[in-house]
C-alpha cells in the first residue's frame, strides 16, 4: 500500500470515529486501520532496505535502524523484515494486508509456511489459507500451517520422535528446600500425564481460589500417595515406604521441637515432620544399639475406611476450616498422635489440603476437646538458628 493509499485510510477512519459510531464498528475499523498501517510500515522497510537508507542514517543494517529509530525490540524488527519477503512472494497476501483484513501476525503465518513448505505448496494453499486468516486469530492459521507441513513432509514427524527417543528422562534432584524436576516426556506419556494432572488439579468448588501452582502440586502428591496406598505391583500389593526417621521419645516430650530425617531428601523441619505423620503409617523399630533391629510392629497409625466415612458424614464431607467450604481430604488428629493423641473418632476431623497445612504451619488452632477451630492472629515466629563464628 502507498503512503497516499494509508494517507486516506487514516482520513476515512477518522471521520468514521468523529460520527461516533456503535464502539463495535468503530473497533472493526481501527482494526482494519492498524492492519493496513502495519503493511505500510512492512513495505517501507523493504523499501528502506533496497535502497539502504539506513545507512545513509549511519547504521548498519536494517534491524539496527529499527531497533535504534522506532524502539523496536530484535523480534519485532525482525518480523517486520521477514514480513517484507513474504507479501513480495505472496501477491494475494500481500494485497489482503493493505486492504486491512489480515495483521501482521496472520503475515508472519505465512512467512513460516514459505520458509518450512515448499513455496509452491504454499501458493496453491494461499485460497483457503487466506479465507481462514481473514475469519480467524494468527495462532490458528499457524496451526493450520503446521498441520499442512505434517501432511506433505510425514516423514519429518517419525524424524522428532526418534530424535526425542534420545531425550527421554526424568530426574530428580534433592536441594536446600525440596527437589528440582526435571526432564524429557515422550509425546504419548506427556499427553497422559497433562490429562491426569488437569483433571486432578481443577478447582474442587466456586470457592477454592488456590494458584494453578498449588493445585498441581497438590494433585500430584495425592496421585502419588494413591500409587503407594494400592501397593506396587512388583512388591505383590505390599505397600512401599518412604523412610522417615525420627526418635520418638523426643517426638514425645518436645513435638514443637523435633526434627526428622527424610530418605533421599534430609533434614526437615518440625512443622513439616508433623504434617507428614499425620498421614502416614507407622512401623516402629526398635534398635539396640546402632543397627540391630529387635523388633517390626504393624501399620496402625491411618483412621480406617469406616472411620473416614464417619467424619465425612459428621461434616457433610465439608472442610471444618473457618469459613472454608473445600472438601474433605485429610483425616487430622487434633492431639497429635506423637502426643499421645488416640486413632478415635472423637479425636479425627475432617480437613482440606490448605486449612491441612495452615493447621500444621500453627496458623489455625483447634479446641482438643470442642473441635472449635481458630484462626492465630499473629503468626508463630519462626525459630533463626545462632549465628557460627566464621573461622579465621
Amino acid at each position: 500500500m502507498m503512503t497516499q493509499e494509508v494517507a486516506q485510510e487514516l482520513r476515512e477512519t477518522a471521520a468514521l470515529l468523529d460520527a461516533f459510531p456503535p464502539s463495535t464498528e468503530a473497533l472493526r475499523a481501527l482494526q482494519r486501520t492498524i492492519n493496513a498501517v502495519q503493511a505500510a510500515q512492512v513495505w517501507l522497510v523493504r523499501e528502506m532496505s533496497e535502497r539502504g537508507e539506513h545507512e545513509a542514517e549511519g547504521c548498519s543494517s536494517v534491524k539496527n535502524w529499527l531497533r535504534d529509530q522506532l524502539h523496536l525490540d530484535a523480534a519485532d524488527a525482525h518480523r517486520l523484515i521477514r514480513a517484507g519477503r513474504t507479501v513480495t512472494d505472496l501477491p494475494d497476501v500481500a494485497a489482503a494486508a493493505d486492504a486491512g483484513t489480515i495483521s501482521l501476525e496472520h503475515v508472519d503465518s505465512f512467512g513460516y509456511a514459505l520458509k518450512h513448505i515448499k513455496a509452491g505448496i504454499v501458493i496453491d494453499a494461499q485460497d483457503w489459507m487466506l479465507q481462514l486468516a481473514s475469519a480467524a486469530e494468527p495462532q490458528q492459521l499457524r496451526a493450520a500451517t503446521r498441520e499442512l507441513r505434517n501432511i506433505t513432509y510425514p516423514d519429518d514427524l517419525d524424524d522428532r520422535w526418534q530424535r526425542g527417543m534420545n531425550k527421554h528422562d526424568v530426574h530428580l534432584s534433592p536441594v536446600g528446600d525440596g527437589y528440582h524436576l526435571t526432564g524429557f516426556l515422550p509425546a504419548s506419556t506427556g499427553a497422559k500425564f497433562a490429562t491426569v494432572l488437569d483433571t486432578l488439579s481443577a478447582p474442587t468448588c466456586a470457592e477454592d481460589d488456590r494458584p494453578t501452582s498449588e493445585r498441581r502440586i497438590t494433585a500430584l502428591d495425592q496421585l502419588l500417595s494413591d500409587v503407594l496406598a494400592s501397593g506396587l505391583p512388583r512388591d505383590r500389593g505390599v505397600r512401599p515406604h518412604v523412610d522417615l526417621t525420627v526418635d520418638l521419645t523426643d517426638l514425645a516430650d518436645n513435638p514443637d521441637t523435633t526434627t526428622g530425617h527424610l530418605a533421599g531428601f534430609g533434614a526437615i523441619g518440625p512443622a513439616q515432620l508433623q504434617q507428614m505423620l499425620c498421614e502416614s503409617d507407622l512401623t516402629p523399630i526398635l534398635t539396640s544399639g546402632k543397627h540391630a533391629v529387635l523388633d517390626v510392629g504393624r501399620a496402625i497409625r491411618l483412621c480406617t475406611t469406616a472411620q473416614r466415612r464417619a467424619v465425612k458424614h459428621r461434616q457433610d464431607d465439608l472442610c471444618a476450616g473457618p469459613g472454608c467450604r473445600g472438601p474433605v481430604v485429610h483425616i487430622h488428629h487434633v492431639v497429635y498422635w506423637s502426643n499421645g493423641g488416640p486413632t478415635d473418632l472423637a479425636n479425627l476431623i475432617g480437613l482440606c489440603p490448605r486449612c491441612h497445612s495452615l493447621v500444621h504451619a500453627g496458623h489455625i488452632t483447634i479446641d482438643p476437646d470442642t473441635h472449635q477451630i481458630n484462626r492465630r492472629l499473629t503468626p508463630r515466629p519462626a525459630r533463626t538458628r545462632p549465628l557460627q563464628p566464621r573461622a579465621g
